[in-house]
């Protein structure tokens, strides 16, 4: 499906803040964006959980049956909803910790949520570690030949820019010349590379990429304009617009680039024999609900998907 490059500025949010204002990490148990009120407590009283599903927990690796436990790796950035720490920084929250356990209730397991560099969740995955690295992982080509997925996200990236830019985008040619933030191995690198290739073949100047090491220090680095922009996961940047009042949305557009839209999975060893169970346990939260119950509970409703698939289409290899 291709998606239109430019979705528009998102500057009707409405606002409310409560509580922590605008620091997600400050000591309140809440803040509210829009119509999503988000909890910001270690204790998640309001997490969806579910029972498990004897047919389906049945499929799981006996390995991982006899221990009872679901290794669960990712990365955690500091900004709503996707995974975060609580206000008590040591408890990681958001909405992809609520996918893992929604999965594992279903398997019969609990969750043993880990955190890594982004780079060494795929190495904790590679080792057995971890068995799943749940951190809005993107599917691609290249990763498939390691790795196998079951989708549950569609992937949507954002141009978040400072509230008072006057940057005009129409289409990656609008970037050429910018200094435009983004995660280090990520896919919204490897889109703005191929843009870059694109656009030197084109006689433009190529996007200036620069590199941070936290999703604040993004955040920073826009408000005091050192960058002209920062492409980044759409869901974390809708928060930050509609609760720091810093910056706006220019654009939205799949992760994949325009010709695919890109897909949020569960990544797991590539025929480890766990793919089947995560996929069946994700196509029951989906039809039985307690799926739509997490997107509504971190206000991802522009990103649910009517299925999981295994193995989808995934973002192009390099050239």
């Amino acid at each position: 499906m291709r998606i239109p490059a430019l979705i528009g500025i998102v500057a009707t949010v409405a606002v409310l803040a409560t509580g922590c204002g605008n620091d997600p990490d400050a000591d309140a148990t809440t803040q509210t964006a829009g119509s999503v009120t988000y909890d910001l407590s270690a204790a998640q009283t309001g997490r969806v959980r579910a029972a498990k599903v004897d047919d389906i927990a049945a499929l799981v690796p006996q390995a991982i049956r006899d221990r009872g436990v679901l290794l669960v790796t990712g990365s955690s950035g500091t900004v709503p909803p996707l995974r975060f720490y609580a206000n008590d920084d040591k408890t990681v929250i958001g909405s992809e910790i609520d996918f893992a356990t929604l999965v594992a209730d279903k398997l019969g397991l609990k969750v043993d949520v880990q955190v890594a560099d982004w780079s060494q969740n795929f190495v904790r995955v590679d080792s057995g570690e971890a068995d799943v690295f749940i951190s809005n992982v993107t599917v691609t080509e290249e990763r498939k030949e390691k790795y196998d997925f079951a989708t549950y996200r569609t992937d949507t990236v954002a141009l978040e820019v400072p509230q008072s830019s006057t940057l005009d985008y129409k289409d990656r040619k609008s970037l050429a010349g910018k200094r435009i933030g983004v995660g280090t191995a990520t896919n919204q690198e490897q889109l703005l590379l191929k843009w870059n290739e694109q656009n030197r073949a084109e006689g433009l100047p190529a996007i200036d990429l620069a590199y941070f090491d936290k999703t604040s220090d993004y955040f920073l680095a826009l408000a005091s304009s050192r960058l002209d922009g920062y492409v980044g996961p759409n869901p974390a940047s809708v928060y930050h617009v509609a609760t720091a009042k810093q910056t706006k949305i220019l654009a939205t557009f799949s992760g994949a680039g325009d010709a695919l839209q890109g897909e949020i999975a569960v990544l797991t060893k590539k025929d480890n024999g766990l793919i089947g169970a995560v996929h069946k346990a994700l196509e029951h939260a989906i039809k039985d609900g307690s799926y739509q119950k997490v997107i509504d509970r971190w206000g991802l409703q522009n990103e649910t998907v009517p299925a999981s698939r295994i193995n989808p289409p995934g973002l192009p290899k390099k050239k």
